[in-house]
Order: C-alpha cells, then sequence, then structure tokens
C-alpha cells in the first residue's frame, strides 16, 4: 500500500501536496461567479481562517476573470474547477491559476485532452481528477451496477490513464462519496493501486452537524493509516466553517498544530461552572499557535490524574480550581479568575 509519504510531491502554486508533505486544508468559494467584490472577501476570510488551498467555480468565459482578480487580492493557491469544456481549462491556465479540477474523460475528444495536458504541463499547473458517484462512466456503472468503491477507484484511475498518455504525471486523485464506508473503500483501493497524491472528502456531507461528523467519520480512518494528502470538509454552509472543522479534525489526531483542548464531560464531582469555563477556554485559545495540551477538568480525579500529560490545566474544586502543569499543582485559582489567570500562564509558556 502506498501512503502520503510515497505519493508524488506536486506543486500547487506556493503549497505541496504529497510526497510527506504537510497535509493541506481545502474550501471552495461559494459566491455566485458574477460576484467578484464577494468572491473575493470571501477568499480573505478563508485564508484568514487557516486555508491553505482556495476552489472557485468556473462555469464560463466570464468567469476566467475571477482568476486573475483573486490572486491579485489573495495570497492563496487558486484551483479552477471545470466540467466538460476544455477551453475553459486553457483559458484558466492562461489566466495564472495554479491547478484545475477537470476530469478528462469528460472532454469531447482526445486531442482537447492533450491540449489540456501539454498546456499545464509546460505552465507546471497540476490537474485533479474529481470523481464522484454521479460522474462515473456508463460502462464502469453497468459493470458494477451502482456507484461502489470499486467502481469510483476504477473510474479515477481511467482518467488518470487518459492524461498519463501524454506524459502528464502532476495529478492529484479525489474519489468521494457521500456514503462514507464507500469513500473510505474506495481511497484505499487507490492507495494500493497508485502513487498519485489523494484528496479526502465525504461530499455532500450535509448542513454542518452531521456534515462535520461525517466528515471526521470519513477522514480519520484514513489518515490514521497515513493514505491522503490534502482534504476537503464539505459542509452545506459558510465556508470558513469547513475550514475550521478540517483544522479540528487534524488536530484532533495529531496531524495539526496549535493548541489542543482536552476537558471532561462533567460529573456529580463538579462543583464549579466547567460547561462555561471549557466554552471560554476554547474560544480565548482559537487563535493561539502555541503546540500545547491545556486541561479544562471538573475535580481533582480528573484533573492532575487523568490529565497528567497535559501542558497545563485546571481541575475544578469547591468555587476555585487547582492549576497544574504536567501533572504538578502549581496552585489554587477563584473560580473568577480561571480563564485570566491560564491565559496569562500559557501566554508566559
Amino acid at each position: 500500500m502506498t501512503d502520503r509519504f510515497h505519493t508524488k510531491r506536486v506543486a500547487v502554486g506556493k503549497a505541496f501536496i504529497g510526497g510527506g508533505s504537510p497535509i493541506t486544508i481545502q474550501s471552495m468559494l461559494s459566491k455566485r461567479a458574477e460576484d467578484t467584490e464577494g468572491n473575493i472577501e470571501q477568499a480573505k476570510a478563508l485564508k484568514e481562517a487557516g486555508c491553505d488551498i482556495i476552489r472557485v467555480a468556473i462555469p464560463d468565459m466570464k468567469a476566467v476573470k475571477l482568476i486573475d482578480a483573486i490572486k491579485s487580492n489573495v495570497d492563496v493557491p487558486l484551483v479552477a474547477d471545470i466540467h466538460f469544456d476544455y477551453h475553459l481549462a486553457l483559458e484558466s491556465a492562461a489566466a495564472g491559476v495554479d491547478k484545475i479540477r477537470i476530469n478528462p474523460g469528460n472532454i469531447s475528444s482526445d486531442e482537447h485532452v492533450k491540449q489540456v495536458a501539454d498546456t499545464c504541463r509546460l505552465k507546471g499547473i497540476p490537474i485533479r481528477i474529481g470523481v464522484n458517484s454521479g460522474s462515473l462512466e456508463k460502462h464502469i456503472l453497468e459493470r458494477y451496477g451502482a456507484p461502489t468503491a470499486e467502481a469510483l477507484c476504477e473510474s479515477a484511475l481511467y482518467h488518470t490513464s487518459l492524461l498519463t498518455r501524454y506524459d502528464f504525471e502532476d495529478i492529484v486523485l479525489s474519489m468521494k462519496s457521500s456514503n462514507v464506508k464507500t469513500m473510505v473503500t474506495a481511497y484505499r483501493l487507490a492507495a494500493e493501486r497508485c502513487s498519485f497524491p489523494l484528496h479526502l472528502g465525504v461530499t455532500e456531507a450535509g448542513t454542518e452537524r452531521m456534515g462535520i461528523i461525517k466528515s471526521a467519520e470519513g477522514l480519520a480512518p484514513l489518515l490514521l493509516d497515513d493514505i491522503g494528502d490534502t482534504i476537503r470538509v464539505s459542509l452545506t454552509d459558510d465556508p470558513v466553517k469547513e475550514v475550521s472543522a478540517a483544522r479540528d479534525i487534524l488536530k484532533g489526531l495529531q496531524l495539526y498544530g496549535g493548541v489542543n483542548i482536552i476537558s471532561c464531560p462533567t460529573c456529580g464531582r463538579t462543583s464549579i461552572d466547567l460547561i462555561r469555563l471549557a466554552k471560554e477556554a476554547e474560544a480565548a485559545l482559537a487563535g493561539v499557535n502555541k503546540d500545547i495540551t491545556v486541561a479544562i477538568m471538573g475535580c481533582a480525579v480528573n484533573g492532575p490524574g487523568e490529565a497528567r500529560e497535559a501542558d497545563i490545566g485546571i481541575a475544578g474544586g469547591n468555587g476555585e480550581a487547582m492549576l497544574f502543569k504536567k501533572g504538578q499543582i502549581i496552585r489554587k485559582i477563584p473560580e473568577a479568575e480561571i480563564i485570566p489567570v491560564l491565559l496569562a500562564e500559557i501566554k508566559a509558556m
């Protein structure tokens, strides 16, 4: 089985996908293509949220102007999302896009596929092949009878062959499904059969709550096995929330830096407002870029004991809390001062 440490490394502007590079977070602009200013502002918000690669839909020739407009205002690699029309791929490449998402099997002729492959090779622009349950070729769907994991993987590899025949190798693959089990199995198959970097995601995952749950269910087993080089959490919501969710999933798997907060679920021993304290700490530490674990615990049983490996934390008592570092108690803090003291201690670390 190949994994992200053995996949080909592909450059997307200043970012890298594959070859053991850090896992990148992607999202897609959701403003209408004619809303240039709206797309620029949303791209700025995604950059601020920590998005590594931004995708934009290019449905027609007028939309190509978005590429220069966004790249002139936001310093984040940009992907042109294209369906069917090879002219849009050629024009997007000429406009300076950093990556193209297109399925070569949906282009009308071999000569057009060759034009796209040659142009992207000369300009150093990688291509993402994005297969999903609704894009399967008729002959593949007939063979398997449904959009199975095998069908998705076969379709993706079929599309790669249409590019590699023209000596184009800077390919990223995705085989997304709204069925978590199908998605996971498809990527496992692809990891066994090729060394192209893999773009992971559960497509059509839903609104914020279930979308994050399904995405975590699909991403975690693959990432824990070192399968996957770049990810997108697809939500029917503000794309900024996609970036936050992706970052949190990676942090939970210890694949992303920043503050890791652990907190207990409370019980009858808890005698401080732990839920409020945990939420306040989470909000206050959201922008802190220190690679530390912070524990917000309800009592001494769960404090320096279970959370002894935390870099710093508090364990609640009766209207107060014990401050501890690496399991060693430092001092007691009145409940009203817990968050200010904790933040001050973290700032000094």
